[in-house]
Parts: C-alpha cells; sequence; structure tokens
C-alpha cells in the first residue's frame, strides 16, 4: 500500500502505512513491494543466529550431494521475508497477530533468487469484544521472479477502525 502523509503541525508531515480494518474486501489482492534478492550472507546469518544446525543450509559439500545439489535458504528465512514484506500493506496499524495457519513450502528457494509476496483476504468480521477493532485473515503467497510459489499462509490479525490506530490517537 502506498503510504499516506498526514500533516503534524504547521507544514510538518508525517508518513503513515498499513490498513484499517474498513480497507479490507474479501477476494482483494495486495501485491507487495519491494521483492527482494537472497544473498549467502543473508542464509548464513540467518541460519547461525536461530542455532539451525542443518548443513543443508550452510555446508556446500554437503548440500551438493542433496537433491538439490547446492545450499538450500532456511525456510525460516523466506518466511520471515515474506510476512516482512506484507507489514506495510497489511499490518503495519495492526494490533497483534492472532494466529498462524497451514503454513505450506511448495519450491526450494536459493541463494539469489528474488522473492516477491501477495495477499489475498480470505475472511473479515468485527470483534465482538472490541468495538473498535476488527479480525482480518490473508492467504499470503511467496513467489519466485520467474513466478513459482514457493510458500504460503494464512494468517489473522486484529486491525483497528478508523480512528482507533496509535498513529491516530497518539504523538510519538
Amino acid at each position: 500500500m502506498v503510504g499516506i502523509a498526514k500533516q503534524v503541525g504547521p507544514q510538518r508531515w508525517r508518513e503513515s502505512f498499513g490498513r484499517y480494518y474498513e480497507e479490507f474486501e474479501v477476494g482483494d489482492v495486495y501485491e507487495h513491494r519491494p521483492g527482494r534478492t537472497i544473498s549467502e550472507t543473508d542464509n548464513t546469518w540467518f541460519t547461525l543466529l536461530t542455532m539451525n544446525t542443518h548443513p543443508l543450509h550452510f555446508d556446500t559439500a554437503f548440500a551438493a550431494r542433496s537433491e538439490f545439489g547446492r545450499p538450500l535458504v532456511n525456510s525460516c528465512l523466506t518466511l520471515s521475508i515474506v510476512v516482512g514484506m506484507s507489514v506495510s500493506d497489511l499490518s503495519q496499524k495492526a494490533i497483534g497477530n492472532l494466529g498462524w495457519n497451514d503454513i505450506r513450502l511448495t519450491a526450494p528457494v536459493f541463494v539469489g533468487d528474488t522473492i516477491y509476496a501477495e495477499s489475498e483476504v480470505l475472511a473479515r468480521r468485527e470483534s465482538a469484544k472490541r468495538p473498535t477493532q476488527g479480525i482480518v485473515t490473508v492467504r499470503t503467497t511467496g513467489k519466485k521472479a520467474d513466478g513459482t510459489a514457493f510458500m504460503s499462509f494464512e494468517r489473522t490479525m486484529l486491525i483497528p477502525k478508523r480512528g482507533h490506530a496509535v498513529d491516530d490517537i497518539a504523538d510519538y
């Protein structure tokens, strides 16, 4: 989503991203940009940071003997990047994530691949307990630059209604 600028004082503007509950419509698809090319450093650092010791992610000689013939990018890294791509569009205003479902890894990702993401709105409803908020569920798909889908998942978020987001009611 294109950010909007809100005037916060004379000749002073602040950017704002994300969507309000009212802006989500079932069936809408949002293409998240920019994309991201995965580097060897990304994969190595993430693998070490998360203490994932599977050699398929960082041992080139081991990975060469696998069916892939080269190291795979850690799928938790690709999940994190795909989610991150969607934040400024879907959840920048969110109160929180309520759940993750049906994470599917459908194709390998390798160093040098450029990835993109898109999300389809599956459901939305007003919160029964929080009248200033709603619940939105999306299916997000990660795709390589060639169009190959490599990942999909559903995410449910608690989203404020217009006028009730932190950036609407607080000067930070």
